[in-house]
């Protein structure tokens, strides 16, 4: 009897549980980039949505050039750094910071605020700025559906963030 009453709790408890609504895969979902990619003694790790191009044009359409974007889909990007690294020629302590760009067809500007909890670049704050980088746009081998933002495999100390979207990919030299 006791074997029976078990039996129908669990039944009863797990057609509740596939009645349940459960919220659709987000359109943009969340990913994280770790430096190293293996996270052996990591160095920095990136929080970030990747939105997908669907068929759009985005950077220079949807997202026009010139203007600040963040990085992605959703909440501001943040990086948090577990030591000192520079990014091309700035230097940034240990922290978390939000990240943000300004695309244009040669060059991105990449920057590290410290105004965090944001959504998307309505908060935008350039007061905030910790530091700003400008790289040089190029190609990737083929066109990236999902942004992306992933390291390279170090090589001693070194690495390099790349940002990939649509025809675009961005290479941000970094050092710790």
């Amino acid at each position: 009897m006791k074997k029976l009453l078990l039996f129908l709790v669990v039944l009863i408890a797990m057609t509740e549980l596939q009645a349940q609504k459960l919220p659709a895969l987000d359109k943009s979902p969340s990913d994280v980039a770790w430096l190293p990619p293996k996270r052996k003694d990591p160095v920095a790790k990136i929080i970030y949505a990747r939105p997908s191009k669907g068929g759009r044009t985005m950077i220079g359409g949807t997202d026009p050039y010139g203007k600040v974007w963040r990085l992605g889909a959703n909440e501001s990007t943040e990086i948090v750094l577990m030591k000192k690294a520079t990014f091309g020629d700035k230097t940034l302590e240990p922290g978390t910071y939000t990240m943000y760009a300004i695309p244009e067809k040669d060059k991105w500007t990449i920057i590290f605020n410290k105004k965090l909890n944001t959504w998307g670049a309505y908060e935008y704050d350039q007061t905030q700025d910790v530091a700003r980088i400008d790289v040089p746009v190029g190609k990737p081998e083929s066109e990236v559906e999902a942004f992306t933002i992933v390291f390279e495999e170090p090589s001693g100390n070194a690495s390099t963030m790349l940002i990939a979207w649509e025809n675009i990919l961005v290479k941000v030299p970094v050092k710790w």
